[in-house]
């Protein structure tokens, strides 16, 4: 870590976690910080599902909530921007503090429960960026309150497939209560079958994939590996937020 680094890292671990998230947020917004155009290497290609990416590391979804900074993102060097996860109502999120800095394990605890601004709002700045250069993939959700949370996740795939790289159905954050039971087999298999013929609807169809999460059983992989082989998904995202905590000081 050199002189700057070691500054950056100072200034924003000054502020509380989710607020320092918000800076970097807003930096980006401004053109900050200015990096030198991203070195492109063909020895690190990688193409899935017919998408070409430059290089394989990416920004998930969790950073850029609303849609607000890819281009900035990609601009800094990065293969792709997953923005997201975005339902389809604005939704505050678990109540503050909800990010916990662990110091000494470089980690953090994330508790924020798909805090965003909703479809519209994301929809609007994709819209803005339509047609540039760069993968962005647009992660979706249901809102916590949902009473038809399969509904929420056919409305993200009409709404974005025209503006996404790849469509992400996440279903495994532990956040959101209950969301992590749609990965059971009956329910999976309802949501991906409606979300399959919602893409097909769709004035575009791109790639999507399905984030699971990473504290599952091997039967329950079994079971998600057949629904996901039997709907054709185009592939998986391993994985979401664990919440086992082995060895943390």
């Amino acid at each position: 870590m050199n002189v700057l680094d070691r500054l950056g890292r100072s200034f924003l671990f000054a502020f509380d976690p989710e607020a320092a998230h918000g800076l970097s947020i807003a930096a980006l917004k401004c053109g900050l910080p200015v990096a030198r155009r991203p070195v492109r290497d063909d020895r690190l290609k990688v193409s899935i599902c017919g998408i070409d990416f430059p290089n394989p590391l990416g920004m998930a979804a969790g950073y850029d909530k609303n849609a607000e900074v890819a281009d900035a993102l990609l601009g800094l060097g990065f293969g792709f921007a997953e923005v997201g996860t975005i339902t389809p109502r604005p939704q505050a999120g678990n109540p503050k503090p909800r990010i916990f800095r662990l110091t000494s394990d470089e980690a953090v605890i994330n508790r924020l429960g798909f805090n965003n601004e909703g479809h519209q709002a994301a929809e609007e700045r994709l819209a803005t960026r339509k047609g540039r250069a760069g993968i962005v993939g647009v992660n979706i959700g249901a809102n916590k309150d949902s009473t038809d949370r399969v509904s929420d996740y056919e409305r993200g795939v009409v709404r974005f497939a025209p503006y996404a790289s790849y469509l992400t159905v996440n279903i495994s954050s532990p956040n959101t209560p209950g969301l992590r039971n749609m990965q059971a087999r009956e329910q999976l298999g309802e949501l991906l079958s409606r979300v399959m013929a919602a893409r097909t609807a769709a004035a575009a169809q791109p790639p999507v994939f399905l984030k699971i999460a990473p504290d599952l059983v091997e039967a329950e992989l079994e079971d998600i590996a057949a629904e996901v082989t039997e709907k054709a998904i185009d592939g998986l995202i391993v994985s979401n937020t664990t919440i086992a905590r082995p060895g943390l000081r």
